[in-house]
């Protein structure tokens, strides 16, 4: 296990079973959650140098750390921090040492620069072209 989701507003916890989970309502996520106000594909949660970042996949009632919207392309979460999908809260509990074998300091929020140069400009923007 590489730490937990504990639902702030009570509830069972979510156990972080792999490096990358997506979260949201379809069935065919890692982590669902059946509410209506939660995205098909809200947001994915991905490990790197041992610390959780998430991603939101442009849901539609956003993804928030501590209260402010996860508007880059990803956002790190620290142990402790909250975590919230829609309007559903949760307390990211992990250890980057213990769980994740993190050495150093914290990776940045930003993507590497090599993923950046890989979308359009459009893709940047999450803007998508109209097909005709």
């Amino acid at each position: 296990m590489y730490g937990e989701l504990v639902p702030l507003g009570g509830g069972d916890t979510i156990p972080l079973l792999k490096k990358r989970l997506v979260i949201g309502r379809r069935e065919s996520n890692d982590i669902v959650l059946r509410f209506a106000n939660v995205s098909g594909q809200h947001c994915e949660l991905v490990v790197d140098s041992g610390y959780w970042f998430v991603v939101d996949k442009n849901s539609r009632n956003g993804t928030k750390v501590n209260g402010i919207r996860v508007t880059a392309s990803r956002k790190r979460i620290d142990p402790g921090d909250t975590l919230a999908v829609a309007k559903h809260k949760y307390e990211v509990r992990y250890s980057p040492m213990e769980d994740l074998g993190a050495t150093g300091p914290p990776p940045p929020e930003q993507e590497p620069v090599k993923d950046i140069l890989e979308q359009t400009l459009l893709e940047r923007a999450g803007l998508k072209r109209r097909r005709r």
